[in-house]
């Protein structure tokens, strides 16, 4: 007789091509990926005022580049440093934390 786990077994999905959902989500993947847009001067000028005045627990919106695509955040500044030109957000609704040079933000505006 057949165990109850074993007769389960039998109609779990197949996939009949192992690997094949990864594959296409790797290329989906790289074939969205953009360049970096350049930021104008007015832009770097708001950008620089805005990290003047952040500071941890600000809570903000930001605009930036990572990993060959364009992202868009709200969150809280977790930790800035100002000599080496980066920050942590927090994501709101998540545990996860990012790490954002200064150089690849293209906007950034403090919530509240």
């Amino acid at each position: 007789m057949m165990t109850r786990e074993n007769r389960a077994k039998q109609f779990m999905p197949f996939d009949a091509m192992k690997g094949l959902s990864e594959a296409l989500r790797d290329r989906e993947e790289r074939h969205s990926r953009v360049q970096k847009h350049g930021v104008s001067e007015e832009d770097q000028a708001q950008i620089s005022e805005t990290l003047c005045k952040v500071e941890k627990g600000s809570k903000v919106f930001i605009s930036f580049f990572a990993n060959f695509h364009d992202w868009e955040e709200e969150g809280i500044i977790t930790q800035i440093n100002r000599d080496y030109r980066f920050f942590r957000i927090s994501r709101i609704g998540s545990n996860t934390e990012e790490k954002i040079c200064f150089d690849d933000l293209y906007d950034i505006r403090v919530i509240g």
